[in-house]
């Protein structure tokens, strides 16, 4: 069902501010400019009649971004299908990774440099105790899907990631860990161990303040572990909520008008209440533009047994041995746009009479933009 309000009509109602706004670069403003246009006459489409009842139909394309609140779903259900044939019977354990709000600025400025480290230590923490026969002894592996925002769209990176209660034995078996289905790995231990494999990471990319690396040793790090999974079936319906979720979704947004727009999130501190916040528009528009991805940068990532070079192998050797995944989910029914059905006599009678031609975007969308650190 569409929203009432999208992100689109602040957009377009601002547009001209948003061109010209110091603090959204020629990155951002070049998404901003493709979610704004999506589905509209901008980026084309065509136009369809019906050869049994006449009736006339327009369709506009999509701008298929990463960062559209609009264009998700198609590609979320192909990848958790993907997903399904990976899973193994075994428990899987959800961990969170969340860097202090100390790395916010750098964030702001060096955003790959730092979310590439974020799942870097993150992996690395995992595999060091993965590895370590007190805890398990065994290689393991791991789905890292980052997020950046909180629920009020202010900059709060972190990694939601799942792995399997156990890994392989340098001789092939698995191997289940030692916590007997409770935990993990202890969360204390594996939070300093965190600290010191992201500080490392970082220096590795760039060369951050002396000042800035004090304060990271001074911070407790935050490592949230929640219970395992109860059943395979629990791991698919989470990563569904959270694989291809942008930072505010149309739905949450409750109105719009000349000055402000308000929007719903959940306040964890009192017991996820659901409340209501209304910002400047063009401040709405800010903390958006904070959560758009440097180009090329892989949110959703696959390590250990379960990467992308390693689970051709791997997954087929432990289903094997643990017996064949069980189908789990049933096939969705995606309300998919179908060219040929005709929404008033309801029959497959619809054809192309015309293809409307995209326009390109205006020049101003790739100008450059200078910050001041």
């Amino acid at each position: 069902m569409r929203a009432d309000h999208e992100l689109a009509d602040v957009l377009r109602q601002h547009w001209h501010q948003v061109e010209h706004h110091p603090k959204i670069n020629s990155w951002q403003l070049r998404t901003l400019s493709a979610l704004k246009r999506c589905r509209t006459s901008d980026l084309g489409g065509h136009i369809d009649a019906c050869t049994d009842c006449g009736t006339v139909r327009i369709s506009y394309n999509s701008c298929r971004n990463r960062h559209c609140p609009k264009c998700q779903g198609k590609n979320r259900e192909k990848w958790l299908a993907d997903r399904e044939a990976e899973l193994l019977q075994v428990p899987y354990f959800h961990v969170v990774f969340t860097l202090p709000d100390t790395l916010n600025r750098l964030a702001m400025h060096q955003p790959k440099a730092v979310y590439d480290s974020l799942f870097e230590a993150a992996w690395k923490t995992v595999a060091c105790f993965a590895k370590d026969p007190v805890h398990l002894g065994a290689k393991t592996g791991m789905i890292a899907i980052l997020h950046t925002w909180g629920q009020t769209l202010t900059l709060h990176p972190h990694i939601h990631c799942i792995v399997p209660g156990g890994g392989l034995s340098k001789s092939g078996k698995w191997k289940t860990a030692r916590s007997k289905g409770k935990y993990l790995f202890p969360v204390k231990a594996m939070s300093k161990v965190f600290r010191a494999k992201y500080v490392k990471a970082i220096k590795s990319r760039i060369q951050p303040d002396k000042e800035l690396i004090g304060e990271l040793f001074k911070k407790d790090w935050v490592i949230y572990a929640k219970r395992p999974f109860g059943h395979p079936k629990a791991v698919l319906e989470y990563l569904g909520r959270y694989t291809h979720k942008v930072a505010i979704s149309n739905h949450r947004i409750v109105n719009i008008d000349a000055k402000k727009t308000t929007f719903s999130y959940k306040d964890y501190r009192q017991g996820a209440q659901k409340l209501e916040m209304s910002l400047d528009n063009m401040e709405f528009i800010r903390r958006f533009s904070m959560h758009i991805l440097p180009k090329g940068l892989v949110r959703i990532r696959h390590f250990g047994i379960l990467g992308s070079s390693a689970k051709a192998v791997t997954v087929p050797m432990v289903q094997r041995e643990l017996g064949p995944a069980k189908q789990i989910r049933e096939a969705r029914v995606l309300e998919q746009y179908n060219p040929r059905y005709c929404p008033c006599c309801q029959k497959e009678s619809m054809v192309s009479i015309q293809r409307i031609q995209k326009r390109g975007p205006p020049k101003t969308t790739f100008r450059a933009v200078s910050y001041k650190l």
